[in-house]
Order: structure tokens, then C-alpha cells, then sequence
């Protein structure tokens, strides 16, 4: 029988796994859909990114609590987690609690873990207070509506299966070893479960198997579904945040990129020798568009950033262009970039790999140009984000499209244009009144 129980196992460590490799493909597909761009210089400052940012999380603590908060959660789930090691040997190849032997260390780790376990309980608990409850601003945004709410509860629910169910496992355990019931040999340290053990006194040890085992099967089941919903969930970040790091831009706050083919140009009409009317030398460094309509335009970083962001609010409660009233939210510019890419990525599979024109983009059918032209260009939500996302990058590559493909800037900005263009300054008098300020009575 046991035998049989290890072949499920199996196939469904097998189903869960295929299904995870699955999804990692289509969104591996889904983030080379962007542009190309070189993000491997300088190795070293971006390891470091990784190393303070995703994974010692520095940029958290600039909101103390929820940085502590989710501290004891991301350490939780990583070390917890561990355990699961454990659980696949087991039940692989039919054994229980294979790796006591480790003796006092095992006692140790599995300590550790219920304490820990408690701790996650305690932190997703205030976690669903203040977003239910309490209804702390930043998350009560018109985006954050739907299906971004309840996606947000789901995964504290699922947090605080997994930990009682883990507890319980432990609890029942405790108990079968304390009776010395079949194989279940006294073995690690249980300074939390020992508290609910008392509920099985009693109880036949035969019952108490089967709440072991029932808790063990749902545990490891739940670990798998979990790992699944990751891909439609905004916890991607979970696993996304090292690359998203890695690959961050390096240059200062507040220092653009240029558009080489307009550089050149411009270059070009500086060189007195230069014949305006020549093609161009090499065709290909033309561009077919100027800036960013769709997701294809973007580069593959951005949108790793889109599939990265973790609906936090920090950008847009740090916005000073949201705090005024404008409809700009950095987070729905991430989140919208993520939904287009997700429908697009849909559209290439039901196509057999091919996309097919569906009349949208993500400018005008996801994004306004309202919100692009609300932004300030400030910079606080790109360096609010704790783990390096750039809603501005993908702000000004769609205002790139908008002034350079569609001449659809706003009046303001084309009368500034104007002036610069005839005056050599944004406002509108002639060059001989430049230096007027400077003659004071």
C-alpha cells in the first residue's frame, strides 16, 4: 500500500512541476517579446543590487513596521520551506522524517520552523487587518479593485493554511511518537506544536494517523498549488525580484536614455559636410517607431519590471502627481503593462505561436495619454519601489510615441518646443531680451 502512495506522490510532485515549467516557459516567451537591451555591464554593482535589495530587502525599511512585517514572512517562507525537502524524500521513497538523523540540528531546524511558522500566522493576520480593516490608503486605489484585492487576501489565506496545516502535521505527530505508536520514533523539538498535542488525548491513534497524514498530503499539495498560482498572482515577485534587480538600470536617478537614431540625426545636421538628403549608411539602425505604443515596443527589462511588481502602492503613495488629485498611478502603469503583455501572450497561444492584430495597445486601450502627461518625471516612484522596478522608463517611452509619432503633445508643451526652436528658450520673446534680467536700476 505504501508503495502505491509513493507512485501518487510522485505523479503529483510530477503535474505540479510540469505545470510550474510550463508557465516559467510562457513567461520566459512573454518577457522576450520586448526590445533588446544590454544589461550586462558591470557585474559587480548589480550582484551587489541583488544582494542588498532582493535579497536583504534594504530599500523595505523606510516603512519600519510593514518592513518587519514582511521580514518575518519572506524569512518564513524561505526557511520553512526547507521542510520540504524533507517532505519530497518522504514521500518518495516511503520513509518518515528521514532527515532526523542529523540529531540536535534537526531538533534545532524544526524549532526553529514552528517558531517561525507562529511569527508568519502573526504577520499575515496584521497584514489582512490593514488591508480589510484598517484600509490603509495605498491599497483602496480604483486599481487595486476586483480581482488585485482579492488576490492580495488569497495569498494570506493560503499563508495561513500552510502554516496551520504544518502545525498540525506537527502536533499529531508529536502525539503518535509520545504513545509510541508504529514508526512515528521520537524525534526533533516542538516547542509550539507541544501545546496542541493535548487535543488528540484520547483520541484513537489510528484517527490520529489519518489527521497526520491528512495534514501532511494537504501541506505539500498546497505548497505545489501555491507554487502554481505564483505565475498569476502579483507574488511572482517572490522569484522575479533577483532578476528584476540584477538587470535594474544603473544610471544615476533622473539620467535618460537617448534614442540613437535621433542622436545620429541630430549629429548629422551639426556636420556642415554632410549631405541632409543621404540615406541612411545602414537602414537597420532606423527604427520602425519612435517610443512605445504597444508592449512589443518595450524593451525585455520593463517587462520583466511589469511581471516584477508587487501592487505594494509605494509608487503611487509617493507620487506627488496621485497625492494632487491627476488620474497617474505608477502602479497601474505596471499593472495595466503586465495585463496587455498577459493578453497578448494569450493571443500568440491560441495563434500557434504567431500574434495576431487584435485592434489594441496598451496607449489609449490600457493607458491614457492623461495619465502619461500627469507625471513630473521626479523620479520618487522609482526609487520608492523596494525592488528597483521603473514605471517612469515606460511613462516616457510612450510619450516618446506620442510626440514623435502621433504629434500629440500637449499645447503647453508644443508652445514650449516652439519658443526653444525660434527663441533658444522656452518662453516666448526674442534673443536680444536674454540677458535683460541682468540690467537691474
Amino acid at each position: 500500500m505504501s508503495f502505491i502512495y509513493n507512485i501518487l506522490f510522485a505523479v503529483i510532485l510530477a503535474i505540479g512541476g510540469g505545470y510550474f515549467a510550463i508557465n516559467v516557459k510562457k513567461l520566459v516567451r512573454n518577457i522576450k517579446l520586448g526590445r533588446d537591451v544590454n544589461r550586462t555591464d558591470n557585474a559587480p554593482a548589480r550582484w551587489k543590487n541583488m544582494a542588498m535589495i532582493a535579497l536583504g530587502q534594504t530599500k523595505m525599511i523606510k516603512r519600519p513596521i510593514p518592513a518587519f512585517l514582511h521580514f518575518i514572512v519572506y524569512v518564513g517562507f524561505i526557511i520553512i520551506n526547507i521542510e520540504v525537502i524533507e517532505i519530497v524524500i518522504d514521500g518518495l521513497f516511503g520513509t518518515h522524517r528521514v532527515l532526523s538523523f542529523m540529531g540536535p540540528v534537526y531538533d534545532f531546524l524544526i524549532g526553529s520552523f514552528e517558531i517561525l511558522a507562529v511569527l508568519v500566522l502573526v504577520a499575515v493576520i496584521i497584514f489582512w487587518i490593514r488591508r480589510n480593516v484598517i484600509k490603509l490608503k495605498r491599497f483602496m486605489n480604483p486599481e487595486m479593485k476586483g480581482w488585485p484585492k482579492s488576490d492580495a487576501n488569497y495569498i494570506l489565506y493560503f499563508e495561513v493554511v500552510l502554516m496551520s496545516l504544518f502545525l498540525l502535521m506537527n502536533a499529531a505527530d508529536l502525539h503518535l511518537q509520545a504513545v509510541g505508536h508504529g514508526h512515528y520514533n521520537q524525534v526533533g523539538s516542538f516547542p509550539i506544536s507541544q501545546f496542541i498535542a493535548p487535543m488528540f488525548n484520547g483520541m484513537n491513534a489510528g484517527v490520529v494517523v489519518i489527521v497526520e497524514r491528512a495534514a501532511w498530503w494537504l501541506h505539500i499539495t498546497g505548497i505545489l498549488v501555491f507554487l502554481n498560482y505564483l505565475y498569476f498572482s502579483k507574488h511572482l515577485h517572490i522569484l522575479l525580484a533577483f532578476p528584476n534587480t540584477y538587470f535594474a538600470d544603473l544610471n544615476p536617478l533622473g539620467e535618460l536614455d537617448n534614442l540613437e537614431s535621433v542622436t545620429n540625426e541630430v549629429k548629422l545636421m551639426m556636420d556642415p559636410s554632410a549631405d541632409p538628403f543621404a540615406a541612411p549608411t545602414n537602414p537597420e539602425e532606423v527604427p520602425a517607431k519612435f517610443g512605445a505604443s504597444d508592449v512589443q515596443d518595450l524593451n525585455w527589462v520593463q517587462l520583466l519590471n511589469a511581471y516584477s511588481c508587487t501592487e505594494c502602492g509605494r509608487c503611487t503613495s509617493s507620487c506627488p502627481a496621485n497625492q494632487t488629485g491627476k488620474k497617474l498611478s505608477p502602479r497601474k502603469i505596471m499593472m495595466d503593462t503586465r495585463d496587455r503583455l498577459e493578453e497578448v501572450g494569450k493571443n500568440i497561444d491560441l495563434n500557434k505561436g504567431v500574434f495576431v492584430d487584435d485592434g489594441k495597445s496598451l496607449l489609449n486601450d490600457y493607458i491614457t495619454s492623461e495619465e502619461l502627461w500627469a507625471c513630473t518625471t521626479c523620479n520618487a516612484c522609482v526609487e520608492e519601489c523596494p525592488i528597483n522596478i521603473s514605471p517612469l522608463s515606460i511613462i516616457m517611452d510612450m510619450r516618446r510615441y506620442l510626440v514623435m509619432e502621433q504629434s500629440a503633445a500637449p499645447t503647453e508643451l508644443n508652445n514650449m518646443m516652439t519658443n526653444i526652436e525660434n527663441n533658444g528658450a522656452p518662453w516666448q520673446y526674442n534673443q536680444m531680451d536674454r540677458l535683460n534680467w541682468a540690467n537691474e536700476d
